[in-house]
């Protein structure tokens, strides 16, 4: 792990083949933290999934900077139109010339289309979107875990799933990639607060998405995960009934 800012705390991690982990923790009150992830895909045509909240950019930025020049940046994308996946949007359109939002087409008809500053890439269900050696899969996940337009994005030769605030953990001090039980704390986390939309459909989608047998998952809040992934899905819908 690289910390990139000393005051921070952000700090960059390669948790899959040229997949960055940028992490910021945030301490909330004495007892009580919480992290903000990105994930930056280093490739021909750079990829960044998630930008964090506007006023996170420079930190954010700065990790970027530790990898590979920001300005190279192709794609900025992100799982559906909320200030920690897209808020500083604008802002990495404005730092890389030749980069374009990548996000579903509910979330382009709905939002990215106005509010971005360069017209969005808009990926259907299924799309792939090749980048140089990696290649990206968009899953339309409406209403999993919230929001009409969420989707996913699997990352086929690392098995890399993007998935946004599934399995969001709290805590500031979580490491960069575990192999420990995340379910159990994230379940913690989510019951008190209930952010999930608790769609018909979730049952269908997670399934969707254990399908393709993900080995890491790419969580915005808390450590990234290596494993079975399809299982922790699978038990994810068990405990979501």
């Amino acid at each position: 792990m690289t910390v990139t800012n000393t005051q921070s705390g952000t700090n960059v991690h390669e948790v899959a083949d040229r997949i960055f982990r940028i992490n910021t923790p945030v301490k909330l009150a004495p007892d009580a933290g919480f992290s903000f992830n990105q994930y930056l895909i280093a490739d021909d045509e750079p990829l960044l999934y998630h930008t964090g909240p506007r006023r996170m950019f420079p930190l954010v930025r700065e990790a970027v900077e530790a990898v590979l020049p920001a300005r190279s940046l192709r794609y900025i994308a992100f799982s559906h139109f909320e200030a920690d996946e897209c808020g500083s949007l604008n802002d990495w359109l404005a730092t890389a010339p030749s980069a374009v939002p990548v996000c579903g087409t509910v979330a382009a008809m709905v939002s990215v289309s106005d509010v971005a500053d360069r017209e969005p890439r808009a990926l259907a269900d299924g799309e792939r979107l090749t980048i140089g050696a990696k290649t990206l899969r968009w899953f339309d996940t409406p209403h999993l875990p919230h929001g009409w337009e969420c989707g996913h994005m699997f990352e086929e030769t690392t098995r890399t799933l993007f998935c946004g605030d599934l399995f969001t953990q709290g805590g500031d001090k979580n490491p960069p990639l575990t192999e420990a039980d995340i379910l159990g704390p994230s379940e913690a986390f989510r019951k008190p607060m209930d952010y999930f939309s608790h769609t018909k459909n979730a049952g269908a989608m997670i399934e969707r998405l254990a399908s393709t047998n993900p080995t890491t998952l790419a969580c915005m809040h808390g450590s990234a995960w290596s494993g079975d992934g399809a299982a922790m899905l699978r038990a994810l819908g068990t405990e979501l009934g």
